[in-house]
């Protein structure tokens, strides 16, 4: 059967894959990211979040998507200012630009 399987870990890809019939979320977890930690990542199940128990179908979307960045570190307020805006590090869903602020403050951190 053919499921929808969009990785978001690194580089990040989304693939038509053939899985067997009868396979769970954590069989296909364990089957393609076998250095992973369910834990560290956010699964979900056509737009859902689901359990490892939970039987996949043909045409399911499964997306994994990493919970914790390598490397993140802690900002002091000054490195969270950017162009005096204050960059909300605890949104769950943060936007392109406050990423590239992100980015941007880390890189003049470690210039220094």
């Amino acid at each position: 059967m053919r499921v929808l399987f969009i990785n978001n870990d690194g580089g990040g890809f989304a693939n038509r894959i053939e899985i067997v019939d009868g396979m769970t979320v954590g069989q296909l977890f364990a089957d393609r990211l076998p250095h992973g930690r369910p834990e560290d990542y956010l699964i979900r199940v056509n737009r859902q979040p689901t359990s490892g128990d939970a039987v996949l179908q043909p045409e399911d979307r499964i997306s994994i998507t990493p919970t914790k960045i390598e490397g993140a570190t802690r900002f002091t307020a000054q490195e969270r200012s950017f162009r005096g805006r204050e960059l909300k590090f605890d949104d769950p869903k943060p936007t392109f630009h406050v990423l590239l602020a992100a980015q941007l403050a880390f890189s003049s951190r470690c210039a220094q």
